[in-house]
């Protein structure tokens, strides 16, 4: 740092000095014919004003740098806050915290901080400097005062931010319960008035929540919304927390979005993609519909609406909405060419989901010519080995297997990861073409190589159920149960087939319930568990948890097992209207076509 020599100061409780005027010599010039007075008073330099920083003031802050530089720096330390202390200068207090610091002396620089608060009482610089010292030296408890001090200095407007840098700074406490009860003593006001409640208690929330007390974070967020409706903050802390084990922190979001229907946007975004990540997909479809019914010139909620659209088979809504997004998305790129380059590179990205949408909607009419040519407007590197694997899979199901074969091998393998996924994206290939005993020749093959991959595993699993050697699938799922105890596939895939099969129903029970303990939102594994309570006799019962599953995932799966549920339970009106329903979503589903013509149903 250059020397810290400050004859006029920017802290704005420090008073005006002009620097010295160092005048030197010069020859004599011409006389000058004489001139009005007035012009002779325009044309001349004021008189410098005398400055603050003396020879001897000058001298001991170049000696305290130079002091501090050779090694010294307790000596430098002090020279530099004497003369700080002398002139009132802001600058040299911050220099003389700034030498502290670097020679790791923490007690020195909150001296040299207090000094700079009791020399220049209004200075915001200085309270700022000894927050971040105390909180840095875990003297939490000595932050009550500044803290306050500082929050009631800060305007409404800027209050938004203040608060996130004190959760963020006080986040980083050693002791995080202390430093939730510091700030509630420090935000006491706030907490109680209309204006800032909802934005206090949600800062107190978050650091409760980053506590580890998840409940009285969500009280904070409760109290907050209730104290002032119109904040944002409380429902955004209390998004963080929608979990099944915390019931009550939804309402609040909802409650909040009910309210404020003008509410920005990128809040109703986040809450459905909560929802999509616990399988509410209808629940998230409703809030992307309500953001692009209120705001249709957003982009990126069409993207995620198409998505869920196309989930939910309703394939011509997911194409309009997924053509819109790539609509908005080319005017939006062009209304801002000073976007960064994050901007670009997410709606590259965008973009290029929106191709492969397209693409598996163009494949699942059968238009593969359609399907290629939305891949081919994808160009990223990432995005092209996915591409590739996507025309794999167009060539497969065009009964021209080597050839997707070849691509898939063609592939790049720039990290292990890369060979694994084109092993997996052949196996796939073979899996959908029915090629089931080269697809478990290859799986047994890789499994041998490396007997602890999961994945692997259970893969191999699931081939061995296609080719009927049940008792190999029953050893594999079992070996996966020991690799990875938390695996809820394992559990619900054996459990599953023990019900099918109508064998150790009770055993199938504790499996598919063990599925339901690891991923309790899950609609298939939910599925598993109405058929095994089907299968044992629990008709009623089968009926609520399969009704439940199929409004969360109408999958055609599900709907195939509620359906004959339903039909055997003598409701045979109500179990078509579901059939036909699964039929609009995939009519070649497997099991769907299988329980029909099973049951000899012609819906």
């Amino acid at each position: 740092m250059a020397c810290a020599v400050h004859a006029q100061s920017s802290d704005p409780a420090t008073p005006a000095s002009p620097a010295p005027v160092i005048e030197r010599s010069a020859p004599p010039k011409p006389a000058a014919r004489p001139r009005p007075a007035a012009a002779k008073a325009a044309s001349e330099p004021a008189a410098p004003l005398q400055s603050a920083l003396t020879a001897d003031l000058f001298y001991e802050i170049l000696m305290g740098e130079m002091t501090a530089r050779s090694g010294d720096p307790g000596s430098g330390y002090a020279l530099v806050l004497d003369a700080a202390r002398r002139l009132r200068d802001g600058k040299l207090f911050q220099r003389a915290v700034e030498i502290a610091l670097q020679s790791r002396s923490g007690d020195a620089a909150l001296a040299a901080a207090r000094a700079w608060q009791e020399t220049l009482p209004n200075s915001r610089d200085a309270r700022r400097i000894e927050l971040q010292i105390l909180i840095a030296l875990n003297r939490i408890g000595e932050t009550v005062e500044p803290l306050r001090a500082e929050v009631a200095a800060t305007s409404q407007i800027e209050r938004p931010l203040l608060m996130a840098v004190i959760a963020r700074n006080y986040s980083r406490a050693s002791d995080k319960k202390l430093a939730a009860s510091v700030v509630e003593q420090a935000l006491v006001d706030e907490l109680k008035s209309p204006t800032t409640g909802g934005l206090a208690w949600a800062t107190v929330g978050r650091l409760r929540l980053n506590a580890g007390d998840a409940s009285s974070a969500l009280e904070a967020a409760r109290k907050g919304q209730e104290i002032d409706p119109a904040s944002e903050a409380p429902a955004v802390l209390a998004l963080e927390m929608i979990d099944p084990g915390q019931p009550l922190a939804e309402p609040i979001v909802t409650r909040y979005l009910n309210n404020n229907p003008k509410a920005a946007p990128d809040l109703r975004i986040a809450y459905a993609r909560v929802l999509v990540e616990n399988r509410r997909y209808n629940d998230a479809a409703a809030q992307l519909q309500t953001v692009t019914t209120s705001r249709p010139e957003l982009a990126e909620p069409w993207l995620l609406l198409g998505s869920l659209q196309m989930q939910n088979r309703q394939d011509a809504a997911a194409e309009a909405s997924i053509k819109r997004f790539i609509e908005l998305s080319g005017s939006q790129k062009a209304a801002s060419k000073d976007a960064d380059a994050n901007d670009a590179a997410d709606r590259k990205r965008g973009l290029s989901q929106a191709y492969f949408a397209l693409s598996q909607l163009a494949e699942r009419r059968k238009d593969y010519a359609a399907a290629e040519r939305w891949l081919s407007r994808i160009d990223g590197a990432d995005e092209l080995v996915a591409a590739q694997t996507r025309r794999a899979t167009l060539l497969a199901r065009q009964g021209k297997l080597p050839q997707a074969r070849e691509v898939i091998r063609g592939l790049p393998e720039r990290t292990p990861e890369d060979k694994k996924q084109k092993f997996l994206a052949e196996v796939q290939l073979l899996r959908d073409a029915k090629q089931f005993q080269a697809a478990y020749d290859m799986l047994a093959q890789a499994s041998a190589a490396s007997p602890d991959d999961g994945d692997l595993v259970y893969d191999q699993a699931m081939i061995a159920e296609k080719l009927n050697r049940l008792d190999d699938m029953e050893r594999l799922l079992r070996r996966l149960i020991e690799l990875k105890p938390e695996n809820q596939n394992a559990y619900n895939a054996l459990g599953y087939s023990l019900a099918d099969r109508k064998i150790r129903l009770e055993e199938a029970r504790t499996l598919i319930q063990k599925a339901v303990q690891l991923a309790p939102a899950d609609p298939f594994i939910a599925d598993s568990l109405g058929w095994v309570e089907f299968r044992l006799g629990n008709t009623a019962e089968a009926i609520r948890i399969l009704e439940a599953a199929y409004k969360t995932r109408p999958d055609p799966e599900i709907g195939a097992h509620f359906g004959e549920v339903l039909w055997t339970s003598g409701q045979k009106d109500r179990a078509v209207t579901i059939w036909k329903e699964a039929l609009l979503s995939d009519a070649e589903n497997e099991t769907l076509q299988e329980t029909l013509k099973r049951l000899r149903v012609k819906p």
